[in-house]
């Protein structure tokens, strides 16, 4: 078996998230405390206790979501004594799983990565006022359609396919008119259904340039180095080790489409079989099978997960 590391992306966190982890291992509570004294708040409190208003907001759901994935990966080195790099071949993450994928391959340390994340979560909350844009997911729809549905209903506007996920799921974002138009158009061209997701900025489209800017700036004075095994970026599909191109992905990201479907794809091409998803929810693992019936998807994110995990080494 050849399998990929896979981190979760906004939309996975839960009031709870990381509160078993803590209790079970010291290891997690070790990070836990680690994220919290980077950004000089008790992010740990509001995971394991909410409210889910406060967690929702993206400058604290994206380090947490990845305080969480790490708390699994410094588990498993932990109790599991196995590195990433022995078990694996590639690391990949859905958005700001990318970061967390990279701090799980020491790319970034734990405390550059919490602080980045809060500063890429304001960042792209601040770039777009609220209720100027939307982001909805077209079920049904393939990227090449979707596509050309944004295209059609930008009139002027921004208009684009940000997440690729697979299954026929893709998500476009920009002005909330315009997405409003894409949704009426997928109807009328027989796209199963619409659904504007619960969001509250209109992320990885043109709208986010001024958040993109920001992290070039707050990536530019942090020490990078080569991850343990290669990340498949996001905005590319394909495979990356050298840290100053790693850098200018993640600019890229933050405006560019979220190629995860595609991502998926490569890793199988490249002999991948399984996709284990370390952290909070199971969307990623669910997404594999829906994407290649030949790809296993599985979920860490429990001490049981951790538990089974490490048996079927």
């Amino acid at each position: 078996m050849t399998r990929a590391f896979v981190f979760p992306g906004q939309g996975s966190q839960a009031v709870g998230m990381g509160r078993e982890l803590a209790e079970a291992f010291p290891a997690a509570r070790e990070l836990f405390q680690e994220v919290d004294d980077a950004l000089s708040q008790k992010l740990s409190a509001l995971m394991f206790e909410g409210p889910e208003a406060d967690l929702t907001l993206t400058e604290n759901a994206q380090p947490a979501l990845m305080a969480v994935s790490l708390a699994v990966v410094r588990v498993l080195e932990a109790e599991g004594k196995i590195s990433l790099a022995g078990n694996a071949a590639f690391v990949a993450g859905h958005s700001l799983g990318e970061y967390s994928a990279l701090a799980a391959a020491g790319t970034f340390s734990v405390a550059d990565t919490a602080r980045l994340l809060k500063i890429r979560g304001q960042a792209m909350q601040k770039a777009v006022p609220v209720g100027v844009g939307a982001m909805a997911a077209l079920l049904g729809a393939e990227l090449d359609q979707a596509r050309e549905i944004a295209a059609a209903a930008a009139e002027g506007e921004v208009c684009e396919a940000a997440n690729d996920n697979g299954g026929a799921q893709v998500v476009v974002s920009g002005h909330k008119t315009a997405v409003e138009r894409a949704m009426k158009l997928a109807a009328e061209r027989g796209i199963k259904r619409a659904i504007l997701l619960p969001v509250s900025a209109p992320f990885h489209c043109a709208l986010m340039q001024p958040a993109a800017d920001a992290m070039e700036e707050a990536l530019s004075r942090v020490t990078m180095n080569a991850p343990a095994l290669p990340l498949v970026a996001n905005v590319t599909a394909s495979k990356v080790t050298d840290p100053a191109e790693i850098r200018a992905l993640l600019v890229r990201q933050v405006t560019g489409t979220v190629r995860w479907r595609e991502s998926v794809l490569y890793m199988k091409s490249e002999g991948v079989d399984s996709l284990v998803e370390l952290g909070s929810g199971k969307v990623l693992g669910g997404l594999a099978k829906r994407i290649d019936k030949e790809v296993s998807g599985s979920s860490i994110g429990l001490p049981a997960d951790i538990d089974a995990f490490l048996k079927s080494l």
